[in-house]
């Protein structure tokens, strides 16, 4: 708090308000990407360039401001604004046989964040473990629930929800670790 002339403000410094606007922008590029979206025939869950942006936010804002990021774009689908893959909305698509991978997102922020955080080291391959590990977690709870909602087992429902997308998604891993190895924001 700083007081002026009697009036209590609230003082942000300038590197929070960066990271506030940056997560902003992240929420919105997330949402914006979920519109680019290939459906599959065989699997609930379109190919989507949402999880780069993903990445990116967890990546360069840690985990404090891309965990916000993302929840921040949660929290407006959830609200009903068309943000999730294909304009969805409402707490429905978070319950359905998608959600895990949705949830997924802020857990991966979380996790890739606080590894970023833990070291100086920004090399492209150091970049693309954390990354890859963030990616394995959102593998991890999106399987799970869409085996509970879609009531495959797990075989199934990493058939449908893994291995079609093990490729487009490794790609994306190595995009965000490039271009976060070699770009600041």
């Amino acid at each position: 708090m700083v007081n002026i002339k009697g009036e209590e403000f609230i003082h942000t410094d300038s590197e929070d308000l960066k990271k506030m606007v940056l997560a902003a922008f992240f929420a919105a590029l997330i949402a914006v990407a979920a519109y680019i979206r290939i459906p599959l025939p065989i699997s609930p869950v379109p190919i989507t360039a949402q999880i780069l942006f993903v990445f990116l936010a967890a990546t360069y804002l840690g985990k404090k401001w891309g965990t916000i990021s993302l929840i921040v774009y949660l929290l407006l689908g959830i609200v009903g604004l068309p943000v999730f893959a294909g304009g969805g909305s409402g707490v429905g698509v978070l319950l359905g046989p998608t959600g895990g991978y949705l949830l997924g997102f802020v857990f991966a922020a979380f996790m890739i964040g606080s590894l970023k955080e833990k070291t100086s080291c920004s090399s492209f391959f150091h970049n693309s473990l954390i990354i890859f590990s963030g990616l394995i977690l959102i593998y991890a709870l999106g399987v799970l629930q869409m085996s509970i909602v879609a009531n495959l087992n797990l075989e199934e429902a990493i058939i449908v929800g893994v291995v079609p997308f093990l490729v487009p998604d490794i790609i994306k891993v190595v995009a965000a670790a490039y271009i976060t190895s070699n770009y600041e924001v």
